[in-house]
């Protein structure tokens, strides 16, 4: 495996990655992301950027913006989002990153009650950044979301996307998937169907209530399991650390934690 941190986009880029390199990541996984890490500063620190991933031989894995409305009703605003994603897709594209991690259009505020025409906008909004990214050589791996999000939740939901697209993977973020029911049954049912799609995982911990990005232990999804499992599908990729605390040392722990998992599961 391949063992990453996230960056946290209020601070500088260059300070974070200093303190993921120093915790002995192997790669940052760059969330482009205002108002630290948007794709504008990103691309003036470019040259930096790259001559301290040389110096660390870190690596660097990068996150679409998070917070855009590719699915909004409001076509202004969802072509704005969609112009924010190629920018930023251009820009990660001059990293020459791993992969980069693309959250689905958020169906919210009024596009449940017309949901046929919100999921249209949230396809019509995926086709053009996998192609756009197919552009540029760069390799999208799709988030599966929690329900409250009313998008791409579940591995049915997969099912469509994953079959009209051959080459888009998926992101496995075992917090979202334990949230609203189901829970590890949900992250071993992801597995099982796309043993060969799985392109890249978030690990964090959570109640099955809340996206809580604990540490690995804390909450209560059984990570030996979910280790267990994706070692016997031949998963060996990279793996990002979701954990949020100010104590950085969570986020070594929890590596180390799934480390000794996978070297102990059978």
């Amino acid at each position: 495996m391949i063992y990453g941190a996230m960056n946290f986009p209020v601070k500088p880029v260059i300070d974070e990655l200093e303190v993921i390199s120093e915790l002995g990541f192997d790669y940052m996984e760059l969330t482009l992301d205002p108002p630290q890490a948007h794709y504008t500063l990103i691309a003036e620190q470019r040259d930096t950027l790259m001559k301290e991933l040389e110096t660390r031989k870190m690596k660097v894995v990068c996150h679409l913006p998070t917070f855009l409305q590719i699915a909004d009703l409001t076509e202004s605003l969802r072509s704005a989002s969609i112009d924010e994603m190629f920018k930023s897709l251009e820009v990660a594209a001059t990293l020459n990153p791993l992969k980069v991690v693309l959250h689905p259009g958020y169906i919210v505020g009024l596009g449940p009650l017309v949901s046929d025409r919100a999921r249209k906008y949230a396809s019509q909004s995926l086709e053009a950044i996998v192609g756009k990214a197919d552009s540029l050589g760069t390799l999208v791996c799709l988030e599966n979301m929690f329900p409250r999000v009313n998008s791409l939740t579940t591995p049915d939901d997969f099912v469509e996307p994953l079959q009209r697209f051959p080459d888009l993977m998926l992101t496995l973020d075992t917090g979202h998937a334990n949230i609203g029911g189901k829970g590890e049954r949900r992250i071993l049912e992801f597995i099982d169907r796309f043993p060969d799609r799985i392109g890249h995982v978030h690990a964090s911990d959570n109640f099955g209530k809340e996206d809580n990005h604990l540490p690995l232990g804390v909450g209560i999804i059984d990570f030996p399991k979910i280790v267990k499992a994706l070692k016997r599908v031949g998963y060996d990729g990279t793996v990002t650390f979701e954990v949020f605390s100010r104590d950085k040392e969570y986020l070594r722990i929890s590596r180390d934690k799934f480390a000794e998992m996978l070297r102990n599961s059978p």
